[in-house]
């Protein structure tokens, strides 16, 4: 009984949270720039940001403090791209995410997805895909992408990061995310 216990208890250790995502496997691409915040990360930057007077830091930690971590991938391969359009395809046929919102600009096409949250305003997943960005005047250290992937998991207030976004000079298109969601 002991060991069966055992094997039950080792069998269900990734769905508590131990699971890597299904996108890691591009982490250690040498075609992938790969940045990962990790939870103790953002821990750290709200411990800065609450002691600042400053209200836009305020606001960053009350964000920051709910998300438990953020995960970005960056080609600018084909190839690459190709499956990680194949992956996020997988990934939301066994999720329960939805669409969001989507843009497209020439051939430039960005996609938001969400995961429901703990409530309407609460969100467990943002997820971004952006695709076809290889003809855009974007170059970064010489370097042209194709294509980036990012998601950011927690509990997301939606209304905190409605309020930081409207602060940012982002396009109209992105600020209406956020009144998009309350609908």
């Amino acid at each position: 009984m002991r060991k069966l216990s055992l094997v039950v208890a080792i069998a269900l250790l990734p769905v508590f949270g131990f699971s890597q995502s299904i996108f890691d496997k591009y982490e250690d691409m040498d075609n992938v720039g790969t940045v990962v915040v990790n939870k103790s990360m953002l821990d750290l930057a709200v411990k800065f940001s609450s002691m600042s007077d400053d209200p836009e830091a305020q606001e960053f930690a009350e964000v920051a403090g709910g998300v438990d971590g953020i995960k970005v991938f960056i080609t600018e391969d084909k190839g690459v791209a190709a499956k990680m359009a194949s992956t996020v395809k997988k990934y939301l046929k066994s999720s329960s995410m939805e669409e969001l919102m989507r843009v497209k600009d020439k051939d430039v096409n960005v996609k938001f997805y969400i995961k429901e949250g703990r409530n309407k305003d609460h969100v467990g997943e943002l997820l971004m895909f952006v695709s076809g960005m290889k003809n855009i005047d974007l170059d970064v250290n010489g370097r042209k992408f194709e294509t980036v992937l990012v998601s950011m998991t927690g509990d997301i207030d939606l209304n905190k990061i409605g309020a930081i976004t409207n602060k940012m000079n982002l396009p109209k298109e992105l600020k209406k995310a956020e009144k998009d969601t309350r609908n």
